[in-house]
């Protein structure tokens, strides 16, 4: 009987240490887990205070932006995700999509400083990943076509802007400062330093320079328009060539 008793006691004793100890891991990793995300909602802020000249306070951004209220709820719901507890991170989510209307999934993957200016209508799936410093409009995809199994979401580079309405469809990768005009469709891969225009859209390079890291999405080069002009001055050259020829006979 004693021994019994003896043996009941070291159990618990031994149960109760194990759960200590666990509930002192668990309380670093919560810790840890506050502190990134405090860090991270730190340079979220700073980012659309650069980005944003609308933006006069801090608090402004942290209370009032949907933009920064949905990357905070999707922060939380990716580490959620990340652990393996998908319908709590699914829940946060979807009511984040509900409150700012813009709907991110816990499994996507986002960098520092990411800015969504105005926000409404904006979907980033569940395999897209996003690098650091980049911009997305109101309306804006990162989706799949459909027909794609594993990675189906694009995958965007640092210090990429994505035009409002603009549609990137597909687990392609789109390059360092790159640009995607508002509402193109991009369906394959983006280089690095180009820019991305119509439906579907065409890269159009700057002669070679870089991009510059700024937010216009109204001067940026028409590749139809650009084909339309060259056409034009093509027929000019073969009505002049043509004229000549009638004046000879």
């Amino acid at each position: 009987m004693d021994s019994e008793i003896k043996r009941k006691i070291r159990n618990t004793v031994k149960n109760t240490v194990n759960g200590a100890k666990a509930g002192v891991k668990c309380a670093v990793a919560v810790g840890k887990g506050t502190k990134k995300l405090v860090a991270d909602v730190k340079e979220d802020v700073a980012a659309v205070r650069e980005r944003d000249p609308a933006a006069r306070s801090d608090a402004e951004v942290l209370l009032l932006y949907s933009g920064v209220h949905a990357l905070i709820a999707h922060r939380i719901a990716h580490g959620l995700h990340e652990n393996g507890h998908y319908f709590s991170a699914r829940a946060i989510s979807q009511t984040a999509k509900l409150f700012t209307g813009i709907e991110i999934h816990p499994g996507a993957k986002i960098g520092k400083g990411f800015v969504i200016d105005h926000g409404s209508g904006v979907v980033i799936g569940e395999t897209a990943e996003i690098g650091d410093n980049c911009t997305i409009y109101q309306g804006a995809t990162l989706g799949g076509t459909g027909k794609d199994v594993g990675k189906r979401h694009p995958t965007i580079g640092n210090n990429v802007m994505i035009g409002a309405g603009a549609k990137v469809l597909g687990p392609f990768y789109i390059g360092d400062n790159s640009k995607v005009a508002a509402n193109a469709v991009v369906l394959k891969e983006i280089p690095e330093n180009c820019t991305a225009v119509g439906i579907p859209a065409k890269v159009v390079r700057r002669e070679g320079v870089k991009v510059e890291s700024d937010l216009d999405q109204i001067h940026i080069p028409d590749p139809v328009a650009q084909q339309i002009k060259r056409l034009e001055e093509k027929i000019s050259e073969l009505e002049s060539e043509l004229a000549k020829i009638k004046d000879e006979k």
